[in-house]
């Protein structure tokens, strides 16, 4: 219930920000400096501010997916576009300090992606799952991390605050509502933000949005994609839309697709030397990835099991559409777990993989994906010597999809204690030098669970609400394990790192509130709002 109630404060969040109005721009303004109306109405501190309490709210929503290989493949395409942003000047000193710059990904089944306040750009698993090269899917992360760069969400603000307002009350209405499972509320409050945030888009986006298309055209490139990525996306969209319109493509809602915008993009492709496509055998695993993820319904997977039975031929597709669609299928059957049948389709994947004979450097990345693949189907049968054994053929590969995959074989039963001990060790590593993986600091919740540690299995949960943004929550989580190691037998070490932890984030939480209630008196137990 939690799910269905949160899910749609995504798809607001696309919306509402995507919506919030401002003047029609010319496409060739320049960036806007701090000194001004912009920033003086929205400065970068504000904005990162607004997004980021946009973020605690997201975080910790069940929609968001903490699927290490696609995060991770994600951030290799969403990182290098930020580096050419930055390099091409549309990322000055003041928002690449201030700005969070980070992805995150939506388990939801239609074609859309967003930027928020801040730097944080969202993309649906639905979006993934339609393209057929990294190029088209980077084009969309480009037009959006454009939004950010061109401060398009703080000029909407800064042109017309009264209707800015009327969007952010009607999410956050939404979100409260939601939070004390008022449905009825929650949907007024939604389809009321969503109605006035649309109509807005549809009224003042047109010129950021060739705005975003120019510049996100350039950073493309500048990446070292290629630029048809961007034409390619921009057709598959509109003749999807227009042949299933319904109600699966938000992202052209907020983004509407004209010819002019089409025709710009070719034009810009034509002065562009030709670059061929490439990693598409990697990309066809990790779009058919998302395909089963996003949508987790018995029903789905079962026609996903049988997904590659309607792919084309070798001759037909160039064998990346057969290749997906297997790794779709074998995917499928470790979920309903059928493994005899996820063994015999991974087993035929690995022939089609074959058979393309991509190159060198491709063959290895896909090999890569399906050998986490073979380690995801030993875990899920209860084999985790052959799932490590498996891992150890990467020869010796350190990477977060490799930690996270080691640690969850250790969870299953019949791994030993010695395996669980190593995660640990592993994890702790990582989350001293990553404090901010709220994703590694659950596994390692279970870890200590497993070990039989509970304090600090307490401090790891706090720990993934602090990472989160949720400073009420970790410290609400922490005053709980202070309440536990008043037993005879806790370990009193632990309690006063607990304790230490405990001030740190009262002191951080009181410093917050201060910067967001400038000269107003803030109680020594006041929360941060939602």
């Amino acid at each position: 219930m939690k799910k269905f109630l949160q899910r749609p404060l995504l798809s607001l969040l696309a919306a509402a920000t995507l919506g919030l109005p401002g003047a029609p721009l010319n496409a060739q303004v320049n960036l806007p400096a701090l000194g001004d109306s912009v920033s003086q109405d929205l400065d970068v501190n504000d904005e990162r501010q607004l997004g980021e309490r946009y973020m605690r709210q997201i975080r910790l929503d069940p929609a968001v997916v903490q699927d290490p290989l696609l995060q991770e493949y994600m951030d290799g395409i969403f990182q290098p576009l930020v580096a050419a942003s930055r390099k091409l000047g549309h990322i000055g000193e003041d928002i690449q300090a201030r700005f969070a710059w980070e992805s995150f990904l939506v388990e939801d089944k239609s074609v859309n992606a967003f930027a928020l306040p801040g730097g944080f750009v969202g993309t649906h698993l639905g979006l993934i799952a339609m393209t057929v090269s990294r190029d088209e899917l980077a084009s969309v992360l480009a037009h959006e991390i454009s939004h950010v760069t061109q401060r398009h969400i703080a000029r909407r603000i800064a042109g017309d605050s009264k209707n800015s307002m009327i969007a952010i009350a009607g999410l956050l209405l939404g979100v409260l509502a939601a939070s004390r499972g008022n449905i009825d509320l929650a949907n007024a409050g939604i389809v009321g933000g969503q109605a006035a945030a649309t109509q807005m888009s549809l009224n003042f986006s047109r010129d950021m949005e060739r705005e975003a298309d120019r510049v996100g055209f350039n950073v493309l490139v500048e990446a070292g994609f290629a630029g048809s990525g961007m034409v390619s996306m921009f057709e598959r969209m509109d003749q999807a839309y227009h042949l299933m319109d319904n109600g699966s493509f938000p992202y052209l809602r907020s983004h509407p697709l004209t010819s002019e915008r089409i025709g710009d993009a070719r034009t810009r492709l034509a002065l562009e030397p030709f670059a061929r496509p490439r990693g598409l055998a990697e990309h066809a695993l990790m779009a058919a990835r998302a395909r089963v993820l996003m949508d987790p319904r018995v029903d789905a997977w079962k026609v996903l099991e049988n997904y590659d039975a309607g792919a084309r031929n070798l001759r037909d597709s160039g064998g990346y559409e057969q290749l997906g669609a297997r790794y779709a299928a074998t995917l499928a059957s470790i979920k309903l777990r059928n493994f005899d049948r996820a063994e015999a389709t991974l087993r035929s994947a690995d022939v089609t993989l074959q058979l393309i004979n991509p190159s060198p450097s491709e063959m290895a990345a896909a090999r890569r994906q399906l050998t986490y693949l073979r380690a995801e189907l030993a875990q899920a049968r209860g084999r985790p010597m052959d799932g490590m054994a498996a891992l150890d053929s990467l020869q010796g590969e350190k990477s977060r999809p490799m930690l996270m995959e080691r640690v969850a074989l250790s969870l299953v039963p019949g791994a030993g204690e010695a395996a669980v001990r190593e995660s640990a060790e592993a994890l702790q590593t990582h989350v001293s030098l990553q404090p901010k993986d709220s994703f590694a600091w659950s596994q390692l919740a279970l870890v200590w669970q497993r070990l039989n540690q509970p304090l600090r299995a307490v401090r790891a949960q706090a720990e993934v609400y602090a990472a989160a943004g949720d400073l009420n929550g970790a410290i609400d989580r922490l005053r709980s394990g202070l309440r536990q190691s008043r037993g005879p037998d806790a370990d009193q070490v632990e309690a006063s790192v607990i304790d230490a932890r405990l001030r740190t984030l009262v002191y951080e939480r009181q410093a917050l509130l201060a910067e967001m209630y400038r000269g107003r008196y803030i109680p020594p137990d006041a929360e941060l709002p939602n």
